[in-house]
């Protein structure tokens, strides 16, 4: 876990990073700018980095309920609210956390994802695929199992002068949850109950997606009343290849639901 203290009474940050890619390696060009404004907690969720190893399989709701300890455990909601802000697979994690635990959180920030990942033919074979890989490396050789990973990871590393560091990070990962949580990404729909969501969002649409489409971005933020859109010209990795663009947009989003958060509050 990292932690930036920001000022005093400023609101908390639940930083929840994306698929495969762990906390550090998906925030740390945001964590300067972030953290001179807010209260900054990023986690490594469950098989990534440093994150929790269970001998359960992968399940998203499970990530919900981490963060969900993690707020109470810290005790951030006692004198400040708190935000969740999730990237990809951590947008997943940040919408689940408010159906489950209503209470851990006051706002959400969703970047670059949606409220489904598998809705075409290919998409639904591709995770599929991903749960098969996932049963079949409990009985794999750890050597395969890391191949397997790999194949799954490289090719999302940027080429740049960080490569070694981020596949290092990468190879913190647990191969069986990797493709596990794959699955489970697959798996999860948000569009049943995405309406549902009453406390202030904002959605950081990347523009450039090849990935997670920007019209499911779009749809998502269309989905819950009052989100509030922050594009970025970017792909996917905006968030590392592109941080003189995403983090402004980042940091826009997450004033926009800290006012609306203390709007809120103020009114109770």
């Amino acid at each position: 876990m990292r932690e930036l203290p920001g000022p005093a009474h400023a609101p908390a940050l639940v930083l929840l990073h994306g698929w495969t890619a762990p906390s550090d390696l998906t925030w740390f060009r945001c964590y300067e700018a972030l953290g001179q404004v807010f209260r900054v907690v990023a986690i490594d969720q469950r098989g990534h980095g440093r994150g929790i190893r269970s001998a359960e399989r992968f399940r998203l709701d499970d990530c919900a309920d981490d963060v969900a300890a993690l707020v109470d455990v810290l005790g951030l909601r006692r004198h400040r609210p708190v935000i969740a802000l999730g990237y990809s697979l951590g947008g997943c994690v940040a919408q689940l956390t408010w159906r489950r635990h209503p209470e851990a959180v006051d706002g959400l920030v969703l970047c670059s994802t949606s409220r489904s990942f598998a809705e075409t033919d290919d998409e639904r074979r591709y995770f599929a695929a991903l749960g098969g890989l996932g049963l079949a490396a409990r009985l794999t050789p750890g050597p395969l199992r890391r191949r397997l990973a790999r194949r799954v990871v490289d090719r999302r590393v940027i080429d740049c002068e960080l490569r070694e560091w981020m596949l290092e990070e990468l190879h913190r990962n647990d191969a069986t949850a990797l493709l596990q949580a794959g699955h489970a990404l697959g798996r999860f729909d948000s569009r049943p109950w995405s309406h549902e969501i009453d406390v202030p969002t904002a959605v950081v649409v990347t523009t450039a997606d090849r990935q997670v489409r920007p019209a499911r971005q779009r749809a998502l933020a269309a989905s819950i009343p009052g989100a509030t859109i922050h594009p970025v010209d970017g792909g996917h990795d905006a968030c590392v290849s592109a941080p003189e663009r995403f983090v402004p947009a980042a940091l826009d989003a997450c004033h926009s639901v800290a006012v609306r958060v203390g709007a809120s509050s103020a009114a109770r």
